[in-house]
């Protein structure tokens, strides 16, 4: 997270967990967090905690978190105010949150798409689900963003040394379905990908 922007101190996933206990909605940790509760155990630093939630529900989203202070990140990266009622369509997907103009920031929400009950992938909108496919839950039920999807949002043009890292990690532990699914879903979004030879051989 760029230091201009405000330094971050991020929410633990426990935190989270009790932030969001009784929000009517779904939602899902996700991020490099969602590969370590994978995993069950934490494989590296994490700059922030992310939240996955749908679109169609950011305004009770919003109003859970009535008392913080909220941003949009607009396309290319610049913040401005959410305001309360406010409706975020696309491209705005990504939102800080902090509990205070001059606390840190503790959250930062994703917003997904999804429609009649299936998700759709922003980047390619033909790759997507039930929402069931979404979700994992820890062993005390603390729901997170299944790896092969998290790993799909991690497969860009020039990933991130951070998601090499999280790639190579999590690809022992997915098994033939959770590969196949994802080998499909880059074949269908980056066919070029280096990511997909290595899945297709795994």
């Amino acid at each position: 997270m760029p230091d201009s922007l405000g330094p971050w101190q991020p929410l633990s996933v426990g935190e989270v967990a009790v932030l969001f206990a009784g929000l009517s909605v779904p939602w899902w940790i996700s991020g490099g967090w969602a590969l370590d509760l994978f995993l069950g155990r934490q494989t590296r630093e994490h700059g922030d905690t992310d939240v996955l939630v749908l679109r169609q529900d950011q305004l009770v989203v919003r109003a859970a978190l009535a008392g913080w202070d909220l941003y949009a990140a607009d396309p290319p990266g610049s913040l401005r105010p959410w305001r309360r009622g406010e409706w975020l369509d696309e491209p705005i997907h990504d939102l800080w949150c902090r509990r205070g103009p001059e606390a840190p920031w503790a959250v930062q929400l994703m917003l997904a798409n999804a429609e009649a009950g299936r998700w759709s992938f922003r980047r390619e909108p033909s790759i997507g689900g039930p929402l069931a496919q979404l979700t994992c839950r820890t062993a005390d039920g603390i729901p997170f963003l299944a790896p092969a999807v998290q790993l799909l949002y991690k497969a860009t043009d020039a990933p991130r040394p951070r998601d090499e890292a999280d790639f190579t990690t999590v690809l022992p532990r997915l098994d033939a379905e959770r590969r196949a699914w994802l080998a499909a879903a880059l074949r269908r979004y980056k066919p070029e990908h280096p990511w997909l030879a290595r899945l297709e051989s795994a």
